[in-house]
């Protein structure tokens, strides 16, 4: 990733020249260097990750053993979304000042100390404030691993690198969902809540031991006026404020889907066990194949197309979802996760081609409108379920695509008004 002009941002993946051309002693594969880096970095996305869904797949049996709504139970999830997207500006600007490999260390291991208190919470608010904590110490890795990967791997290998980190996100959020949903369907959520933290510590530990010392990075100071203005002019863009739209819409509708879909599962008329029902989960692999996916579709669609398919089958998820069919409703679980997956990795991707300065605090600024979904989604969403069972977290999601399909449109709109301007001219 290349820094950004104020240094105090989230780099994005353009590795930095090495001190020497000559002689660039950033690792490559075969290196042990290498591959400890990769494994490192796998084992903190699979950590952070745990941690950061780990309320997710025991929201029904919190309700019960706590006797809290869905809206209520709801919190646990999206505090910890909300915690992170608040922190990631701050904490990539301390990795500027302080070190990658220090504001990973001491992310994952705080995120980890803060979850062996978890299970120890006597309240709802203590579990939220906890988890809004756990959130915002978490933000050292997403604002800092690729930074560090660009800094220390040879570009030769970045791509192979990314996407292992990538894979250990994937990982991480699929088995911090279903080891807490397993555990807690058999001993109660705070067991649950114990067994990810047991597993985010190992996997915190082994990024500890595994990682090698950064060897490219230079200290820089914190320039938060220069950073103010970096922001200021992104959020004066329009396109890229349609692309922070589309980001937080898609991941509404995923916060939406998945902190209710556990409710709706064990509830008439489908009466699920809460392993199987914790097991859905395992759905989320979807989103590997239809992310891979989006760039062919952009590629053949353009990025527009691609966007209004990802729509289309998000939308029709959510509508096959309605029917009282087992079948029917995890079919649409797939559609809607195989639309949010194509539909985020589109926007995300269109968003470091369109800034032309200050792509990392760009990047930045997608996670935060990101994460700020999940945390308002999945917030409405279980409220809406609430109040009129699976029909309102559906029509919340259906709302953020019609949101998301009328923000495609004006910029398709946009588009060929300004064709037309630049085709027809005076005297041409």
């Amino acid at each position: 990733m290349q820094p950004a002009d104020t240094r105090a941002s989230v780099p994005t993946p353009d590795a930095p020249a090495a001190a020497n051309p000559r002689h660039d002693d950033r690792h490559r594969p075969g290196q042990r260097a290498f591959r400890r880096a990769n494994l490192a970095l796998f084992a903190a996305g699979v950590a952070t990750f745990v941690l950061l869904y780990s309320t997710q797949g025991l929201l029904p049996i919190l309700s019960a053993d706590l006797d809290l709504t869905p809206g209520q139970a709801s919190w646990t999830a999206s505090a910890a979304t909300l915690g992170l997207a608040l922190a990631l500006l701050p904490a990539s600007a301390l990795s500027d000042r302080y070190g990658r490999t220090a504001v990973m260390t001491a992310s994952t291991l705080a995120a980890s100390a803060l979850a062996l208190a978890l299970p120890f919470a006597p309240d709802l608010t203590t579990l939220v404030v906890l988890r809004v904590l756990q959130g915002a110490a978490l933000a050292g890795l997403p604002a800092t691993a690729m930074a560090y990967l660009a800094e220390e791997v040879h570009p030769s290998a970045l791509a192979s690198a990314m996407g292992l980190y990538v894979a250990g996100n994937s990982i991480g959020g699929m088995g911090g969902r279903l080891l807490s949903g397993w555990t807690a369907a058999a001993l109660g959520w705070r067991w649950g809540l114990a067994a990810s933290a047991a597993l985010a510590l190992l996997a915190a530990l082994v990024f500890r031991l595994l990682i090698p010392a950064a060897r490219h990075f230079t200290p820089a100071p914190v320039d938060a006026r220069a950073l103010a203005r970096t922001v200021g002019r992104h959020l004066r863009n329009p396109l890229l404020v349609r692309l922070y739209a589309l980001g937080l819409l898609f991941m509404a509708v995923f916060g939406a889907v998945y902190n209710t879909v556990g409710y709706r599962l064990i509830a008439a008329p489908f009466h699920l066990p809460e392993p199987v029902a914790a097991s859905i989960f395992v759905v989320y692999l979807v989103g590997t194949g239809t992310s891979a996916a989006a760039g062919r579709l952009s590629a053949r669609l353009g990025r527009r197309g691609a966007l209004y398919v990802s729509i289309g089958v998000t939308a029709a998820g959510l509508l096959l979802s309605l029917t009282d069919s087992l079948t029917c409703a995890l079919l649409g679980l797939v559609l809607i996760t195989a639309g949010f997956f194509a539909g985020h990795a589109t926007a995300s991707s269109a968003v470091g081609r369109t800034a032309t300065e200050g792509r990392a605090q760009a990047s930045a600024l997608y996670l935060i409108a990101y994460y700020l979904g999940n945390s308002l989604g999945g917030t409405l969403g279980a409220d809406a379920y609430h109040t009129t069972g699976w029909p309102g977290a559906a029509t919340v999601g259906l709302t953020a695509m019609t949101l998301a399909a009328a923000v495609t449109l004006y910029a398709t709109h946009q588009a060929h008004t300004a064709r037309r301007m630049t085709s027809v001219r005076p005297g041409t």
